[in-house]
């Protein structure tokens, strides 16, 4: 079968691969369906795994598959089922899988497309523990988006930051996977969204899905520009996956007791935090690393109700990921590159 894989930095290619076997005991068969791309392919691309991995490495953490064929013991899923993938390999016996925080797993062996194979293949053998079936109404590529681009941001502003009607919250890199999803989520349970971007061409399709002020950041500085717009206040909550580009501002942009939840650092790992400031205003800084799957069924939930949408920027062809990553480091896309394997 043919599989995307990566055969060295900066280099994919499209590969033939030994199809799996029929599914082990607790596993499912299914077929790929949409692979949606993230930053995690960039860095995978560029060879920035921070883990040791074995190439050519099959890409694409993030992806929707029909179910096709069950292992012995295997009774929650039915053949030609629309199911979403759970992207980390997760033990699935630590206290918090039992209890439902899969990305807290003590024992996690890898993140696929990362650290292990991931989903751009034809056929992949899972566990079943891994996939979420998508309700009636989400389609391929709802479910697709459902494990890191709206899961991602679910567990950021309601799991961890405690978003509530109300408030304010500011969004960085609108125009991002996440950033999209992050505005669509606050502005439903009624917030009042601030969004930077980094070119003005993003300002409107921001302020169309609902954010209520949009800052090109190139071109002001978006710290000064949030005191503003709060009359000296501050944000109740900062969504913040830049890094160390935006991270000085975004502790000058929250007020007392303000919160900012963080799951990314694309522009720097790391950045200087003004401890004063810290304790004195008592902020609370809250790390957040993917999502758990009651956030994906929360998520295509949504996409089934019509309450969020997905936002899509390209759709390529099987194969031509390397144009898409390379989109994707020019900071140019608005929403997702997704990819369709049939």
């Amino acid at each position: 079968m043919r599989a995307l894989q990566l055969i060295s930095d900066r280099e994919v290619a499209i590969t033939e691969v030994d199809a799996p076997p029929p599914p082990a005991t607790g596993e499912v068969q299914v077929r790929i369906k949409v692979v949606a791309l993230n930053h995690l392919d960039v860095w995978g691309w560029r060879g920035m795994a921070f883990a040791q991995r074995k190439l050519p490495l099959t890409v694409g953490a993030e992806a929707s598959a029909e179910v096709v064929s069950l292992g012995e013991g295997v009774s929650d899923f039915v053949p030609g089922q629309l199911v979403s993938i759970f992207g980390a390999r997760v033990c699935g016996t630590c206290a918090d899988c039992r209890a439902g925080r899969d990305n807290h797993c003590d024992h996690v062996a890898g993140v696929h497309g990362f650290h292990l194979d991931g989903f751009a293949s034809e056929l992949v053998n899972l566990p079943a523990r891994q996939l979420v079936p998508a309700p009636p109404g989400c389609d391929e590529v709802g479910a697709a988006l459902a494990p890191i681009t709206f899961g991602t941001s679910e567990h950021m502003l309601f799991d961890n930051a405690l978003l509530q009607s109300g408030e304010t919250v500011l969004i960085h890199a609108g125009g991002s996977g996440i950033g999209t999803a992050a505005i669509q989520l606050a502005k439903k349970v009624g917030c009042t969204v601030i969004a930077t971007v980094g070119s003005d061409e993003k300002i409107e399709p921001c302020r169309e899905l609902g954010a209520d002020h949009v800052i090109n950041y190139r071109e002001d500085r978006f710290e000064g520009k949030v005191r503003k717009l709060t009359k000296k206040q501050g944000v109740d909550v900062v969504f913040e996956h830049v890094g160390k580009d935006t991270w000085a501002g975004s502790m000058l942009c929250m007020k007392r007791g303000g919160r900012l939840v963080t799951c990314g650092s694309t522009s720097g790992v790391s950045a200087e935090t003004n401890l004063m400031m810290l304790f004195q205003r008592q902020y609370r800084i809250i790390g957040s690393f993917g999502c758990n799957k009651a956030n994906m069924i929360s998520s295509m939930d949504k996409f089934a109700s019509g309450i969020v949408h997905p936002v899509i920027d390209t759709e390529v062809e099987f194969g031509d990921l390397s144009t898409a990553l390379e989109r994707m480091e020019s900071r140019k896309v608005f929403g997702k590159i997704i990819m369709r394997m049939a």
